[in-house]
Protein backbone atom coordinates (compact mmCIF):
# COMPACT_ATOMS: atom_id res chain seq x y z
CA UNK A 1 0.00 0.00 0.00
CA UNK A 2 1.41 3.34 -0.93
CA UNK A 3 2.05 5.68 2.22
CA UNK A 4 -0.29 8.68 2.47
CA UNK A 5 -0.30 12.07 4.68
CA UNK A 6 -2.88 14.03 6.18
CA UNK A 7 -3.38 17.34 5.27
CA UNK A 8 0.48 17.56 4.57
CA UNK A 9 1.31 15.65 8.19
CA UNK A 10 3.57 12.16 8.49
CA UNK A 11 1.86 9.27 9.36
CA UNK A 12 3.30 7.15 11.50
CA UNK A 13 2.47 3.27 11.01
CA UNK A 14 3.01 1.01 14.12
CA UNK A 15 3.67 -2.68 13.30
CA UNK A 16 3.43 -5.11 15.87
CA UNK A 17 3.44 -8.86 15.43
CA UNK A 18 1.58 -10.83 18.26
CA UNK A 19 1.42 -14.38 19.04
CA UNK A 20 -0.87 -15.21 22.50
CA UNK A 21 -0.83 -11.90 23.29
CA UNK A 22 -4.21 -11.29 24.62
CA UNK A 23 -3.82 -10.00 27.90
CA UNK A 24 -0.87 -7.43 26.49
CA UNK A 25 -2.90 -6.25 23.67
CA UNK A 26 -5.04 -4.15 25.15
CA UNK A 27 -3.44 -2.01 27.29
CA UNK A 28 -0.16 -1.56 24.74
CA UNK A 29 -3.05 -0.07 22.23
CA UNK A 30 -4.56 1.97 24.63
CA UNK A 31 -0.87 3.17 25.32
CA UNK A 32 -0.23 3.96 22.20
CA UNK A 33 -3.49 6.14 21.56
CA UNK A 34 -2.42 8.00 24.06
CA UNK A 35 0.68 8.73 23.29
CA UNK A 36 0.06 9.60 19.95
CA UNK A 37 -3.03 11.55 20.28
CA UNK A 38 -0.99 13.89 23.29
CA UNK A 39 1.81 14.69 20.75
CA UNK A 40 -0.62 15.26 17.78
CA UNK A 41 0.69 12.92 15.39
CA UNK A 42 -1.00 10.74 12.88
CA UNK A 43 -0.79 7.27 13.35
CA UNK A 44 -2.10 3.92 12.27
CA UNK A 45 -1.44 0.23 14.67
CA UNK A 46 -1.38 -2.74 12.05
CA UNK A 47 -2.02 -6.00 14.17
CA UNK A 48 -0.18 -9.06 12.59
CA UNK A 49 -1.56 -12.11 14.18
CA UNK A 50 -0.18 -15.63 13.69
CA UNK A 51 -3.09 -17.79 14.52
CA UNK A 52 -2.78 -16.96 18.21
CA UNK A 53 -4.58 -19.78 20.27
CA UNK A 54 -5.30 -17.41 23.18
CA UNK A 55 -8.12 -15.03 21.87
CA UNK A 56 -5.59 -12.47 20.58
CA UNK A 57 -7.50 -11.98 17.55
CA UNK A 58 -10.70 -11.30 19.34
CA UNK A 59 -9.20 -9.02 21.23
CA UNK A 60 -7.84 -7.42 18.77
CA UNK A 61 -10.97 -7.45 16.44
CA UNK A 62 -12.77 -5.17 19.26
CA UNK A 63 -9.98 -3.16 19.37
CA UNK A 64 -9.98 -2.46 15.60
CA UNK A 65 -13.86 -0.94 16.74
CA UNK A 66 -13.04 0.79 19.43
CA UNK A 67 -9.86 2.53 18.13
CA UNK A 68 -11.08 3.03 14.28
CA UNK A 69 -10.27 4.05 11.99
CA UNK A 70 -6.46 3.98 14.00
CA UNK A 71 -6.27 -0.15 14.17
CA UNK A 72 -6.23 -3.34 11.78
CA UNK A 73 -5.96 -6.32 12.34
CA UNK A 74 -3.85 -8.41 9.25
CA UNK A 75 -4.14 -12.49 10.18
CA UNK A 76 -2.09 -15.19 9.22
CA UNK A 77 -2.70 -19.43 9.47
CA UNK A 78 0.50 -20.06 12.00
CA UNK A 79 3.55 -19.09 13.63
CA UNK A 80 5.65 -17.93 10.36
CA UNK A 81 8.36 -15.80 11.82
CA UNK A 82 9.24 -12.30 13.32
CA UNK A 83 10.92 -10.95 9.80
CA UNK A 84 7.75 -12.30 7.34
CA UNK A 85 5.13 -10.66 10.10
CA UNK A 86 7.15 -7.22 9.83
CA UNK A 87 6.95 -7.47 5.69
CA UNK A 88 2.95 -9.23 5.91
CA UNK A 89 2.32 -5.80 7.92
CA UNK A 90 4.28 -3.43 5.93
CA UNK A 91 1.86 -4.28 2.90
CA UNK A 92 -1.22 -3.08 4.72
CA UNK A 93 0.93 0.29 6.39
CA UNK A 94 -0.35 3.53 5.22
CA UNK A 95 2.27 5.61 6.99
CA UNK A 96 5.62 7.15 5.49
CA UNK A 97 7.01 5.89 8.25
CA UNK A 98 7.43 2.70 9.92
CA UNK A 99 7.48 2.11 13.64
CA UNK A 100 7.94 -1.89 14.69
CA UNK A 101 8.13 -2.57 18.52
CA UNK A 102 7.09 -5.52 21.01
CA UNK A 103 3.58 -5.80 21.79
CA UNK A 104 4.38 -7.64 25.51
CA UNK A 105 5.33 -3.63 27.44
CA UNK A 106 9.25 -4.31 26.93
CA UNK A 107 9.02 -1.35 24.68
CA UNK A 108 7.33 1.54 25.96
CA UNK A 109 5.33 3.97 23.42
CA UNK A 110 6.78 7.28 25.64
CA UNK A 111 9.95 6.70 23.62
CA UNK A 112 8.27 7.09 20.46
CA UNK A 113 7.91 10.60 20.77
CA UNK A 114 12.04 10.74 21.41
CA UNK A 115 12.97 8.87 18.24
CA UNK A 116 10.51 10.89 16.30
CA UNK A 117 12.20 14.56 17.49
CA UNK A 118 15.57 12.48 16.97
CA UNK A 119 14.73 11.42 13.17
CA UNK A 120 13.20 14.72 12.53
CA UNK A 121 16.50 16.58 13.62
CA UNK A 122 19.07 14.92 11.37
CA UNK A 123 16.66 13.19 8.72
CA UNK A 124 18.28 9.48 9.76
CA UNK A 125 16.85 7.09 7.59
CA UNK A 126 16.68 4.78 10.83
CA UNK A 127 16.39 5.73 14.62
CA UNK A 128 16.27 2.57 17.05
CA UNK A 129 15.92 2.35 20.70
CA UNK A 130 19.03 1.34 22.42
CA UNK A 131 19.66 -0.24 25.76
CA UNK A 132 23.58 0.16 25.86
CA UNK A 133 24.09 3.76 25.66
CA UNK A 134 23.17 6.83 27.82
CA UNK A 135 20.68 6.48 30.49
CA UNK A 136 18.93 3.58 28.87
CA UNK A 137 19.03 0.15 30.59
CA UNK A 138 17.22 -3.27 30.84
CA UNK A 139 15.12 -4.08 34.00
CA UNK A 140 13.48 -7.62 34.92
CA UNK A 141 16.28 -10.10 33.83
CA UNK A 142 18.23 -12.07 36.26
CA UNK A 143 22.24 -11.03 35.42
CA UNK A 144 22.60 -14.19 33.81
CA UNK A 145 20.40 -13.16 30.75
CA UNK A 146 21.85 -9.67 30.84
CA UNK A 147 25.44 -10.97 30.41
CA UNK A 148 23.61 -12.94 27.46
CA UNK A 149 22.28 -9.61 26.01
CA UNK A 150 25.38 -7.85 26.62
CA UNK A 151 27.49 -10.01 25.75
CA UNK A 152 25.60 -10.94 22.18
CA UNK A 153 26.19 -7.40 20.97
CA UNK A 154 29.66 -7.17 22.02
CA UNK A 155 30.40 -9.89 20.14
CA UNK A 156 28.58 -8.37 17.07
CA UNK A 157 29.74 -5.66 17.75
CA UNK A 158 33.62 -6.48 17.35
CA UNK A 159 32.77 -8.91 14.25
CA UNK A 160 30.69 -6.41 12.55
CA UNK A 161 31.42 -3.08 13.70
CA UNK A 162 28.08 -1.30 13.09
CA UNK A 163 28.46 1.81 14.59
CA UNK A 164 25.20 0.40 16.77
CA UNK A 165 24.95 -0.03 20.43
CA UNK A 166 22.26 -2.34 20.67
CA UNK A 167 22.05 -4.25 17.97
CA UNK A 168 19.27 -7.31 19.21
CA UNK A 169 16.77 -4.85 19.82
CA UNK A 170 13.36 -4.72 18.14
CA UNK A 171 12.19 -0.91 18.69
CA UNK A 172 12.52 0.96 15.85
CA UNK A 173 11.81 3.72 13.71
CA UNK A 174 12.06 3.71 9.82
CA UNK A 175 11.59 5.69 6.88
CA UNK A 176 9.15 3.58 5.00
CA UNK A 177 11.41 3.49 1.71
CA UNK A 178 14.46 2.58 3.59
CA UNK A 179 12.71 -0.41 5.47
CA UNK A 180 11.37 -1.54 1.85
CA UNK A 181 14.91 -1.28 0.14
CA UNK A 182 16.45 -3.28 3.56
CA UNK A 183 13.42 -5.85 3.32
CA UNK A 184 14.09 -6.75 -0.45
CA UNK A 185 18.00 -7.43 -0.03
CA UNK A 186 17.96 -8.66 4.09
CA UNK A 187 17.64 -12.19 5.11
CA UNK A 188 14.70 -11.76 7.55
CA UNK A 189 14.41 -14.79 8.48
CA UNK A 190 15.16 -15.97 12.37
CA UNK A 191 16.19 -14.26 16.21
CA UNK A 192 19.31 -12.29 14.02
CA UNK A 193 16.75 -10.10 12.01
CA UNK A 194 17.03 -7.19 14.40
CA UNK A 195 21.13 -7.46 13.27
CA UNK A 196 20.88 -8.87 10.08
CA UNK A 197 18.75 -4.81 9.01
CA UNK A 198 21.22 -2.74 10.54
CA UNK A 199 24.13 -4.22 9.27
CA UNK A 200 22.74 -4.08 5.68
CA UNK A 201 21.53 -0.83 6.49
CA UNK A 202 25.30 0.22 7.20
CA UNK A 203 26.37 -1.39 4.09
CA UNK A 204 24.17 0.53 2.26
CA UNK A 205 24.96 3.90 3.53
CA UNK A 206 21.47 4.76 5.57
CA UNK A 207 21.95 6.66 8.58
CA UNK A 208 21.43 5.08 12.20
CA UNK A 209 20.53 7.35 14.97
CA UNK A 210 20.07 5.74 19.10
CA UNK A 211 17.67 7.26 21.77
CA UNK A 212 18.05 5.62 25.12
CA UNK A 213 15.33 3.32 25.84
CA UNK A 214 14.37 1.47 28.95
CA UNK A 215 13.36 -1.77 28.70
CA UNK A 216 11.21 -3.70 31.02
CA UNK A 217 11.02 -7.72 30.71
CA UNK A 218 7.58 -9.46 29.79
CA UNK A 219 4.81 -9.15 32.72
CA UNK A 220 2.29 -11.69 30.77
CA UNK A 221 3.42 -14.51 28.72
CA UNK A 222 6.51 -16.08 27.91
CA UNK A 223 9.87 -15.09 26.62
CA UNK A 224 10.72 -16.49 23.21
CA UNK A 225 14.10 -16.65 23.65
CA UNK A 226 15.98 -20.10 24.02
CA UNK A 227 18.82 -21.90 23.68
CA UNK A 228 18.47 -22.26 20.12
CA UNK A 229 18.43 -19.04 19.64
CA UNK A 230 21.21 -17.62 21.17
CA UNK A 231 22.80 -20.87 18.80
CA UNK A 232 21.44 -19.01 15.83
CA UNK A 233 22.01 -15.52 16.89
CA UNK A 234 25.51 -16.80 17.06
CA UNK A 235 25.54 -18.74 13.43
CA UNK A 236 24.06 -15.64 12.07
CA UNK A 237 27.04 -13.29 13.21
CA UNK A 238 29.24 -14.76 11.27
CA UNK A 239 27.22 -15.50 8.85
CA UNK A 240 27.18 -12.06 8.12
CA UNK A 241 30.83 -11.31 8.77
CA UNK A 242 31.41 -13.65 6.16
CA UNK A 243 29.27 -11.64 3.30
CA UNK A 244 29.96 -8.31 4.49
Amino acid sequence: MAPTKTAGKDVYSVILPTFNERQNLPIITWLLNRTFTEQNIDWELVIVDDGSPDGTQDVAAQLVKLYAPHVQLQTRTGKLGLGTAYVHGLQFAKGNYIIIMDADFSHHPKFIPQMIAKQKAGNYDIVTGTRYAGDGGVYGWDLKRKLTSKGANIFADTVLRPGVSDLTGSFRLYKRDVLEKLFQSTDIRGFTMQMALAVTAKAKGFSIAEVPISFVDRVYGDSKLGGEEIVEYAKGVLQLWWST
